[in-house]
């Protein structure tokens, strides 16, 4: 049966655990120069209708490193572009590479493409969720506090997708998430529930960050959503994380963001420019994260 990642809910929490363990290895064995070509042969389309730094630079490396190739594959430049339908371009794309990740808006588009996949697909961003982020968000956890099983994460910002992805990660991981959101701007009410007392709303950035081993955010505009800049600014007054909110976290509490951040926004530059940011190395371990998942599923 083919095993698709369209969220963190298609793996058990003993299997994400493992894709985290397997990325730490990766990474070590990346530093040591030692060849790990496991997938040489293997091949990865990628198929993006949204502009990708981390993530496309990623995975482009990562198959390279595990010994396979990548094809970036735009669907302007597709027949899918012209109107293929979208399940012919599963079909046919599918029995010719190992894998396909796929960057786009609306997540049934992405499901529906995965239903019609003789291979794995991945999800790599859509409006629901980022699965692959927080595979390298857990990671970055693990190396520098150990197990997040049993800590408290703060979330503060718009209930977007990745928010909507560390709500999946609260029940996989098993540690508790407290997410301040301006009125309006809640994650998907269904999303939040099926979590029950893994993740919650709190009233305010205070009450989310107070006593949190870490705190997260995202910017407030995400792709798609820029002619709603001003509307939103206005929105989120008050939600910058800043050293305030850093403070009444835990003494050791780190700060993650997925980039790209804007600084002065919503998160404070010398937040995110601090000794308890993280953001850097989380960046980084896109590239191991999703190898290990590239092995799980190909392997």
């Amino acid at each position: 049966m083919t095993r698709h990642f369209l969220s963190l809910m298609d793996c058990t929490p003993k299997e994400l655990r493992m894709l985290v363990e397997r990325a730490v290895t990766l990474k070590a064995i990346l530093r040591r120069r030692e060849p790990h070509e496991y997938l040489r042969g293997s091949s990865l389309a990628l198929i993006f209708e949204k502009s990708s730094t981390r993530t496309r630079v990623s995975f482009e490396a990562g198959i390279t490193q595990l010994g396979g190739n990548s094809m970036f594959l735009a669907p302007a430049e597709l027949q899918l572009g012209r109107g293929e339908p979208l399940e012919d371009t599963a079909r046919v794309i599918s029995r010719m590479v190992n894998a396909i990740v796929i960057r786009t808006h609306e997540h049934a588009k992405l499901a529906a493409f995965a239903a019609h996949s003789q291979v794995p697909v991945i999800n790599a961003l859509t409006d629901r969720f980022h699965p692959c982020q927080l595979l390298a968000d857990m990671q970055t956890y693990f190396e520098h506090r150990g197990d997040i099983a049993g800590r408290t994460v703060a979330w503060i910002g718009d209930g977007n997708n990745v928010c909507q992805s560390w709500i999946n990660a609260a029940r996989q991981f098993a540690f508790t998430l407290r997410i301040a959101t301006p009125s309006g701007y809640g994650p998907d009410a269904e999303i939040l529930s099926a979590a029950g007392d893994a993740a919650r709303l709190v009233a305010t950035p205070e009450e989310a960050a107070t006593g949190a081993d870490l705190v997260v955010t995202d910017t407030w505009a995400s792709m798609g959503q820029e002619s709603e800049k001003e509307v939103r600014a206005r929105a989120f007054r008050g939600f910058c994380v800043d050293t305030h909110l850093m403070e009444i976290a835990a003494p050791d509490a780190l700060f993650m963001h997925c980039l790209p951040a804007y600084r002065g926004v919503e998160v404070a530059a010398d937040v995110i420019d601090g000794p308890r940011s993280v953001v850097w190395d989380e960046a980084e371990n896109r590239l191991h994260a999703q190898k290990a998942l590239l092995e799980f599923l190909l392997g």
